[in-house]
């Protein structure tokens, strides 16, 4: 017998009474309809990566008694054979590490320098006004190798040999490539093939692996158990080393082997703001970080919360602050090493206050000034680890633009980066390209404490995209109330346009790409404030991201759902 539609509609009725009250404690328990699934959360240790096969390699060093700068290293090097659009040993690293026995936050920066043989007028006798982000121009030292061993030498536990197994294990027998990662992979080996063995590392076959193929990297394989067993001087001044020098001088470049044997990583000490009674830990210069904080600083000025989360006011506010702050980026971050950075001055509260005075609340900015300081001669991936010990380590590292610059030095399975694009070919700015210089940075770790005590270690990936995100999911859960995976899932936006450290200047304002969820209201009344919007399908980073709750003494973790990572822990 059938139903009739009275009945049919009654146990409809019926059905939405019974889901309403459910739903509603769902939103209750678990917060904002903004996350995709929930924190991740536990007791002993914790890692938080793009790729989860990387990730359980972390997890699986804290189940042996490894230090979280132990996992990190382990999760990095996984990383780098299975993505390596944006990570590799060819590429730079910088970290941030909280010292659980010394109650203290290190800073790392372990990024490399120019060759000692590129000039400018070198690089505008190849027919260039911009350093190219492909071949051998873009080349600096890859400093990540170093980075590993300077954080393992003062943190680690494992023998490095054991840290690396898993990795080498990996390449040799294969890993399933992931969905997001075969996409960037595609449009990567597109650009590259040509460039020197490229083609012959990662399109096997003559094309990308695609979602769910098997990939393998025997010759990474061999790279790293060169590292296990002659630790860093393997890569720096052994066989890894002039395998470089060898190809660098076949394919016409210009780094040589006395480039690599004077590398050294520096241990700096982060810098900090105060937002809202949380102390921001960023690096100085020659990274972005302390953008993050130069927008903090502005946004404490107004009451974000008040406005609402993704509001036309709130968004317009964290755009103008964005502006200001990367006209400083574009005149004064460089290499601290050859000029005196006035970061005391750019983070400070009374700075921040003189720059809030140019912000329009009803009008977009077209052009902003730099401040006015003296300065004198003096894609990417990111992840976090904890450990029973509460010892926790916010690393970010990268090869630059999808898979570097493209060549593959001989048999060692890694590109070289093109961090070298970043520089400036105006010799009279403070990031021109100059002989064993560091170009300016785009990759930033950031750690979060309150009273002393870390209670936050995250990152977001991506370009010029980080520091914005950095203060997106600072603000989402400051401001907004959110927890870390919610903070990490809400729409985001992205301002381009504003003046680079390479020399181009903002002229127009730049464009303003928001994600779907941000709501038509909002969206005109920027556009009625004089942002230029546009809607984009990428671009707007990658998030991880472990919360400590000391009182319950349990590690919350997320992993946002633009990536192929996850949190995990045990």
């Amino acid at each position: 017998m059938k139903n009739s539609p009275k009945s049919l509609f009654l146990s409809f009725v019926l059905f939405l009474l019974a889901i309403v009250p459910a739903a509603r404690a769902h939103d209750r328990l678990c917060g904002d309809v903004n996350a995709t699934r929930s924190e991740v959360i536990a007791q002993n240790g914790m890692v938080c990566c793009a790729q989860p096969l990387a990730a359980q390699i972390g997890i699986d060093i804290l189940k042996k008694g490894g230090s979280a700068v132990d996992a990190a290293i382990a999760v990095n090097a996984a990383l780098g054979l299975m993505e390596p659009v944006s990570c590799g040993i060819g590429g730079d690293l910088f970290a941030i590490v909280w010292d659980a026995e010394a109650q203290t936050l290190h800073g790392l920066n372990a990024s490399g320098r120019s060759p000692r043989l590129l000039t400018i007028d070198a690089v505008k006798e190849k027919g260039f006004d911009a350093i190219p982000y492909t071949g051998v121009l873009p080349w600096t030292v890859p400093g990540c190798v170093d980075g590993w061993f300077a954080l393992h030498k003062k943190f680690g536990r494992l023998p490095m040999a054991e840290v690396l197994a898993p990795a080498i294990d990996y390449a040799e027998k294969g890993f399933p490539v992931t969905v997001v990662i075969a996409h960037y992979w595609a449009l990567g080996g597109g650009r590259l093939r040509r460039e020197p063995n490229f083609a012959h590392t990662y399109l096997p076959g003559g094309r990308a692996p695609a979602k769910g193929e098997i990939f393998r990297n025997p010759d990474l394989a061999s790279t790293y158990r060169l590292l296990a067993s002659g630790g860093r001087d393997a890569f720096y001044r052994g066989e890894i080393a002039r395998t470089i020098d060898a190809f660098s001088q076949r394919i016409g470049g210009y780094l040589r082997l006395g480039d690599l044997e004077d590398h050294t990583s520096t241990w700096v000490d982060p810098v900090s703001t105060n937002y809202r009674g949380f102390d921001v830990w960023e690096l100085p210069p020659n990274g972005q970080g302390i953008a993050a904080l130069q927008m903090l600083n502005i946004l404490e000025g107004y009451d974000l919360a008040a406005l609402g989360h993704n509001s036309a006011d709130a968004l317009h506010l964290l755009v103008e602050a964005k502006k200001l702050a990367f006209e400083d980026r574009a005149r004064f971050y460089c290499d601290p090493d050859v000029y005196s950075i006035p970061v005391a001055e750019l983070i400070s509260k009374e700075y921040a206050a003189e720059r809030r005075t140019l912000i329009n609340p009803r009008r977009a900015q077209r052009r902003m000034p730099h401040g006015d300081f003296p300065i004198e001669r003096g894609d990417t991936t990111f992840l976090v680890a904890a450990d029973k010990d509460r010892n926790f380590v916010s690393l970010i590292q990268s090869n630059y633009a999808g898979f570097g610059s493209g060549p593959v030095p001989d048999g060692l399975g890694f590109c070289m980066q093109d961090r070298g694009a970043l520089f400036n070919l105006d010799p009279e700015h403070p990031n021109a390209l100059e002989p064993h210089k560091r170009p300016f940075h785009t990759i930033i770790p950031a750690m979060v404490t309150r009273d002393d005590k870390p209670v936050f270690a995250f990152g977001v990936m991506g370009g010029a995209m980080q520091p914005q995100g950095h203060v997106q999911v600072l603000c989402n859960i400051i401001d907004f109330g959110m927890n870390i995976q919610e903070a990490g899932d809400a729409p985001r936006f992205r301002h381009t346009g504003s003046s680079q450290p390479t020399g181009e200047a903002m002229t127009d304002g730049g464009r303003v790409a928001l994600e779907s969820g941000v709501s038509p209201a909002a969206i005109r009344t920027l556009i009625e404030k004089g942002h230029s919007v546009i809607h984009t399908k990428g671009g707007f980073g990658g998030y991880q991201g472990i919360w400590w709750d000391e009182n319950k003494d349990v590690l919350m973790g997320a992993s946002e759902s633009r990536k192929d990572g996850c949190a995990l822990g045990y």
